[in-house]
Formats: C-alpha cells, structure tokens, sequence
C-alpha cells in the first residue's frame, strides 16, 4: 500500500498551535535528554497576544500532515529590527528566518524548509537564516554537538539527522554559537585569584548583588550595560519594551539577588552577570504540564530552590572598557562571586556559560582562562533565496 501523501499547511489557529506544540512530545519520547517545556510557555512563544517579539516581528506556522497525523513543524519568520541592522553583523536587508524545526524524515524535512523558504520569499526575503526559534534572544541555533547530555534552561536540543537533512537543503553553516561547562566547585587558577584579591583592595570597584524589590530599576541598567557591551556582537537585536517586559514575568520567579550581580566603578555601573538556577532540572519531570501537581513542585522549589547546574546566559562590560585590563578583572570577579554563591546557597556544582560566538575571542579567552570546557555547539545555517 501506497504511504499516504504528505501535505504542508499553514496554521492560525488556536487548535493547530495546540498540535504544532505537542510534535515534539512525540517525536523525542525516547530521548533522555530532552527536556519538555511547559506547554503553556511554549503556545505563548507563539501566541502574538502574549509574545512582545511579535511587536515588531510576523511569522507563519507550518505543520506537515501525512495521514491526518502531525509528521513535522516549521516558523517561518521576519523580525523587522532585524531587516535594519548591518548586513555584517548577521541580519540586515531581505534577511528571514526560520526555526521550530522538526520532523520525522529526510523528506519531510525538506517540504517544511521549501515551505518556509516559499513564504519568506513571498515576502521579499532574499536570505534565509535557521534554526532560530524566533527570537535570537530565545534558542537560536541546531544542536550539533553534545547530545549526551540535557540542554539547561533557554537551551536548544534536537536530533542529530537534522544537522544532514538541512544541509541538503543547500544551507552552510554561518556562525557557531558554544556553551562552555565548568565546575564551580574548584578554585580558580593562582593567578586569577591574585587578579580579584586586587580589584577587592581597588577602591574605585563595587561588586553589588541586585535588589529585587527594585526589579525594573535593576532590569534597566542591566539592559543599558547590555545593548552597549553587545551593539557590534554577530545577531544582536535590541530588546524592545514589550519584550523586556515579558523576559521580566517570565524570569522574576528565578531572579535571585545573589546569583546576579552588577560591578560599579566610581559608583558607575559599567558591567553585569546574570546567572540562573537551572529550572529545567525541575520541569523535566512535569512533562510539559503544571497539572494537577507540576505548580505545586515549582512553588515548593522556588521557596528553596537546589539544582546541580546554574547557568550564565548574559554578561557584558561597556565597549569603552573592552580593551582594557579592567574589563578582565571585573569580569573574573563577577564569575568568582557568583561562583560561591551558586555553591553555598543553592548547592550548584556545575557552570554552564553561553552561548558564545565562535569569534567572541574576549568571552572565549576568559572562559579559557577559568578552565572551562565546550560541551555543546550549535550552528546557524545560511542560504540565499
């Protein structure tokens, strides 16, 4: 008998966003390493109502159907900040995206990224980027290395034929984005200690914890150090309100005083890190739903929260300051405090830090430097329309 055509449709619905969702569940059933997100955050991810990306972003939802059966999803997608910024620095004119990527087969595959292909064309896109789901600044990027192990939150995963299945679409690879894992229960090597012992005695820095009952405030200059520090970075866009806004609900929960920190010099602040709890660790198990009990695990863990990985997704020093030793110092005094506190307090034993771009020699010199290993790698892919 003759396998069932397969069928590519686009979707709006609230019914069909519900089935895009769901794929996954099926698909990496039998991978332990996959960790399943809470249906709920993952239908607002893609529910214009109530993901700010949208306010300046469209995007088109794909689903494959054989046999009336969900067999593969795509987004296909144009941010408009995006089509303003240099051409050299990832994005610019004519350039869409696409993400949420997955599928059953070979052949699958390739209808799904046609498709998408297709409406960025309609469009008038002339350059296609992928996987990036949707937003660079959500999980950009294919798994093509480090499978052996779950991703940690805002992280990617995906299986390994895929890496295949889009090159043969006629994509190349653009930029490597790598995480860095360490364990944070060793010292840092002599010399770095010596670095922080002196920025400790320098007058002129303060590291400070954030306060939290001061969250917009905190978010604010965090954000102003973070669109200077990553203005000529490879893909960087700039959050706009709406967005920061919803980063803000969606993070506040696991926002710990202690875990970011702000270095101030001269009573100026002029770097951050943000480090978070790993919260996958704790919605693995929920498969994807808070009920009847998943909220209740969640409630319970942020009154104490113990994870074993704490990850550092941002940190950033002024541009003015990038070249100099300070900038240095201040970040291995960040990583340092953060360090200690992610040990004693919430009982972390391992650091993961990134992504960073393959190029981000600063970045990858520290991470050197406090003895870090890459333990995942994602690609961007490229093609042109």
């Amino acid at each position: 008998m003759a396998p069932a055509p397969l069928t590519i449709r686009p979707i709006d619905s609230k019914a069909d966003r519900k089935r895009f969702v769901d794929l996954p569940f099926r698909l990496y059933a039998n991978d332990p390493n996959w960790v399943p997100p809470l249906k709920g955050e993952a239908l607002g991810l893609i529910t214009p109502e109530k993901n700010g990306w949208f306010s300046h972003a469209i995007a088109q939802l794909f689903l494959a159907e054989r046999g009336g059966k969900v067999v593969g999803r795509i987004s296909a997608h144009i941010d408009t900040l995006a089509l303003t910024m240099d051409p050299s620095k990832g994005f610019g004119p004519g350039c869409g995206q696409w993400g949420l990527f997955d599928a059953e087969d070979a052949t699958i595959a390739a209808a799904l990224i046609a498709a998408a292909e297709g409406w960025l064309r309609d469009q008038g896109m002339t350059r296609a980027l992928g996987p990036i789901s949707m937003s660079i600044w959500e999980e950009p990027g294919l798994l093509v290395e480090g499978y052996d192990h779950p991703p940690t939150i805002m992280m990617g995963h995906a299986k390994p034929e895929y890496r295949g299945w889009i090159e043969a679409a006629g994509y190349h690879k653009v930029k490597e984005l790598l995480t860095y894992d360490l364990d944070i229960t060793k010292d840092f090597p002599p010399l770095l200690q010596r670095i922080i012992a002196s920025g400790e005695k320098n007058p002129r820095i303060r590291i400070r914890n954030v306060d939290k009952t001061k969250f917009e405030e905190e978010a604010a200059i965090i954000l102003a150090i973070l669109n200077d520090a990553w203005a000529d970075n490879w893909g960087f866009v700039p959050l706009t309100p709406p967005e920061i806004k919803d980063v803000g609900v969606k993070l506040k929960p696991i926002v710990f005083n202690d875990l970011i920190r702000i270095a101030e010099l001269d009573g100026r602040p002029v770097a951050f890190m943000i480090d978070l709890p790993d919260l996958n660790e704790v919605i693995k198990p929920l498969r994807g739903n808070l009920l009847p009990f998943g909220w209740a695990k969640i409630l319970l863990w942020l009154r104490k929260p113990k994870v074993r990985t704490v990850r550092v997704p941002l940190m950033g020093v002024l541009k003015e300051l990038q070249s100099s030793r300070l900038a240095s110092q201040l970040a291995f005094m960040l990583i340092q405090y953060i360090k200690d506190a992610s040990v004693e307090h919430y009982g972390a034993t391992r650091g993961e830090i990134g992504w960073i771009l393959e190029d981000n020699q600063g970045m990858r010199s520290i991470a050197d430097a406090i003895r870090c290993t890459i333990n995942k790698r994602y690609w961007i892919f490229e093609k042109t329309l």
